[in-house]
Order: structure tokens, then sequence, then C-alpha cells
């Protein structure tokens, strides 16, 4: 082989070599046209999302207060017992109130006997007027002095049925029907008035949504809600619902709405999930999953350019509200025709 020959096989294999060695893809790759499905994109209306942070709760919470100061002598329940409105749930027991409706005790028993003397002087002061020996100013004195023994009986035992009703309230009642959430007071603890002794959940179920205050405005009563942190992964959708209840104050740069989202359970409460919420509507590209084919981690889409010609280009993709569609980000524009790939091809 001579020198030129040389020099001339050199000269052909440089740009071969020049070629494998670039690391960016063709933008565009032209393949044979294959007759399968077709669709000219259009821009649709399709909702917008926003990731925020939820809470698992209950509309309200009800305090079991201690109503009077004393030793929480028992409690009957703990975290996660279930209790229904009205039942005792605990007691506080204060010793003063004993030896106090034992004193009053003793006053009613005291005014009673005075009662008895009363009444008996009253008898022999109305004989004697009878029979002219004492004048009325007498007898009007007698009954005087019976009625205030008997006012004195009868606030002695008002005072003793006080004192009972006092120590009565120191049941402690649940407040509404639900689940016991906190009830960290132990047995033999010294209470005062107003002393939460058990927390417990108050009305139905929701999801609270911690939403950041640039949301104001857009979040309303009305608005969806995907709770994407309590899907199932069994199923191909997460729980859907809608706000029923936004709250108008900002704390910390936060506000919150309620959603009564399905399934929730009371022993769910504290449960921090993230969740989904419409902030309003946009125009995108939304096309079938069939039609995007995946190729070494990068998407593509089959685009007609001529009768009998396409070609391949890559894409941008996002995930939409439907399982089985994607939104197109980049890549592609209004009124191209996308061909499907054949069903080998797509990942």
């Amino acid at each position: 082989m001579t020198r030129l020959s040389l020099i001339g096989i050199a000269l052909l294999a440089a740009p071969l070599a020049l070629s494998g060695c670039g690391s960016d893809p063709a933008p565009t790759q032209p393949v044979a046209l294959v007759q399968g499905s077709t669709l000219i994109l259009q821009p649709s209306t399709v909702t917008d999302w926003k990731d925020v942070g939820a809470q698992v709760t209950s509309v309200d919470m009800a305090d079991a207060r201690a109503r009077i100061p004393g030793i929480l002598e028992s409690l009957t329940v703990r975290e996660g017992d279930l209790v229904r409105k009205g039942q005792v749930i605990g007691r506080v027991v204060d010793s003063r109130l004993g030896y106090e409706g034992a004193a009053y005790g003793a006053q009613a028993a005291a005014a009673q006997a005075q009662v008895a003397q009363a009444e008996a002087e009253l008898a022999r002061v109305q004989y004697l007027h009878a029979n002219g020996v004492y004048a009325q100013a007498r007898l009007d004195q007698a009954e005087a002095a019976a009625r205030a023994a008997r006012a004195q009986v009868a606030a002695a035992r008002a005072q003793q049925s006080a004192v009972g009703a006092v120590a009565g309230q120191g049941a402690v009642i649940a407040p509404s029907s639900g689940r016991v959430l906190v009830a960290q007071v132990p047995a033999g603890s010294a209470v005062a008035p107003g002393t939460s002794i058990a927390t417990i959940t108050s009305g139905p179920m929701v999801l609270r949504l911690e939403l950041p205050e640039t949301l104001a405005g857009k979040v309303r009563v009305g608005s969806a809600v995907l709770a994407t942190g309590l899907a199932d992964e069994a199923k191909a959708a997460a729980p859907r619902a809608t706000v029923s209840r936004v709250y108008p104050a900002v704390t910390g740069g936060q506000m919150a709405a309620d959603v009564q989202m399905p399934g929730l359970a009371s022993n769910m409460v504290g449960r921090r999930v993230t969740a989904r919420v419409a902030v309003g509507e946009r125009q995108a590209l939304v096309v079938p999953r069939r039609f995007v084919e995946t190729s070494y981690g990068i998407d593509y889409v089959t685009i007609r350019v001529g009768k009998d010609a396409a070609s391949r280009v890559p894409v941008q993709i996002a995930p939409s509200d439907d399982p089985a569609r994607v939104e197109i980000l980049s890549g592609v524009a209004k009124g191209d025709t996308l061909v499907a790939p054949p069903a080998g091809t797509r990942k």
C-alpha cells in the first residue's frame, strides 16, 4: 500500500472518530413513519396544584377540666380510649368539703332543736292567750321566734346541700364524644379549678392544611384537594375532597384550611401527611402516556414532519391528574402531530 493510500484512509477515518466522541444527542432524529394513531397537540385547561403540608385532626379539641380544687382521686381513661359525652372519667376529692358538710349538718340539728323549743313555747303562749293571761303582743313574739327557728333550720340545710353540690362537681365529665388524646395527670395529683385532666377529640375528623399566606385568595371553600400522603399503594389515585373551611387568621406566615376527607379515623389524629391543593387553572399540552417512549432515561415523542416522514424529539414531561396522561412541558408546540410509537418501545 502506498503512502498516498494511507493518508487517504486516515482522512476518511478522522470524521468518523470525531462524530463518535460527541456527548450531546442530536435534537431531532429522523425516523421512518410507522402507521399508528396520531394526535394533533392542542392546549387544554388543567388544574394548577400546590404541594402543602397537612395534619389529621378533629374540628375541635375538648378539655375535660377539674371544677373544684382538691386531689385527683381516680382517672379511668388513658390515651386512645373512646369516651361518650357526659361520661365520668375521673373524680377530684376535697376533704374540706366533708368537714364543712358535717358542720352544716350539726347546725341544722341545733336549729331543729330550737324549732322544737320555739313551737312548744308558742303552744303554751297560745293556750294562755286564749285564757286571757297573755296579751296579743306576747303571742306575736312567740310566733316570730318559732318562724325564726324554722328559718335557721332551712338555712342550715341549704348550706349543707350546697356543700354536697360542690362535692358532686368533683366528677370529671367528658365534654364530648371522641377519643382521648392526652391524659397525663396521674391519680393522686393536686389540681386546681380549670386544670385540664384529659383532651378529647370533638367533632368530625378533618385534614387541616398548612398553607403559606401567599395562597390567600387562591384557596377557598370548594377548592379541590388530593391527599397524596394518604394514598393506598394498591390504588391508582389519592383520596380527593374539597376545602370545607378556610380560617381567616394568619400566624407565622401560614394560614389553615379544613378538608373533610373521607376515610379519616380518630386513631390517626396528629399524623402529618402531604397534600396537593388546587390554586388555579392554566393551559397545558396534555397527551396520553402511550404517545411518549422512554429510552435510556430520556423521554421522546414522534412528530410527523411530512406526508411520509417523522422526527423523534426529546421532551420534558410531568405527571397530570390522570395517571394515564402526562403533561409535555417542552420539546413540542401547539399544532404538532404526534404519532404513537410501537407498543414495544414504550416503557
